[in-house]
């Protein structure tokens, strides 16, 4: 398995080796093993593996949890393919406001570490995407949060697609100076006290 940091504090992506033979193909695009030793040692326990289909512009995200109880997620795409996109939402964070971008797809496999605090988005490259996500802790609808993922402050580098498909939700979210003068921005220490086991 090999690994690369991103921008955003925190946040691995991981490579892992696909074995393929007459038959097709195996990967492991997880393992505990690895996440130890690539992403400081961090204990992952997860409690919820969720999945999502989409369709080609779509745009989900930018959702994060609140802190506490936090929840870090490994996200990985097991079919099509994504322009995938990590905001660092923690107050006292040294990559605070910062976003890194990524491709991910079915091909290569490759996969995200998210810890809790970071916040996520991707837009949806090709028809019949399949998004896998394990997290921390179960989904929790009162404690789920979103930022905009049009906030011209952050200026994500999104398709140029005039029929771009968020859910209301995401549509009205609120931009990054909104959320902190809400007072809802999670703050660096408790973010980091929400990553791994619940």
């Amino acid at each position: 398995m090999r690994f690369r940091r991103l921008n955003v504090e925190g946040v691995v992506e991981f490579c892992p080796e696909i074995h393929q033979d007459q038959r097709g193909s195996f990967v492991s695009p997880f393992t505990a093993e690895s996440l130890a030793a690539y992403a400081g040692g961090e204990a992952f326990a997860a409690a919820q593996l969720s999945y999502s289909t989409s369709r080609r512009g779509t745009v989900r995200g930018v959702h994060f949890t609140r802190c506490p109880p936090g929840m870090a997620k490994y996200v990985c795409c097991l079919a099509g393919g994504i322009q995938d996109f990590v905001v660092d939402l923690r107050k006292g964070s040294p990559t605070f406001g910062r976003w890194d971008t990524t491709r991910l797809d079915g091909a290569t496999m490759r996969a995200l570490y998210i810890p809790a605090g970071v916040g996520h988005a991707f837009a949806v490259l090709r028809d019949d995407t399949v998004m896998s996500y394990m997290m921390s802790g179960p989904y929790r609808p009162a404690l789920e949060l979103a930022l905009s993922p049009l906030d011209p402050d952050i200026a994500l580098p999104l398709p140029d697609d005039p029929d771009l498909v968020l859910s209301e939700r995401d549509r009205a979210a609120p931009t990054l100076k909104e959320l902190d003068a809400r007072g809802l921005l999670p703050h660096y220490a408790a973010a980091r006290r929400g990553d791994g086991a619940r």
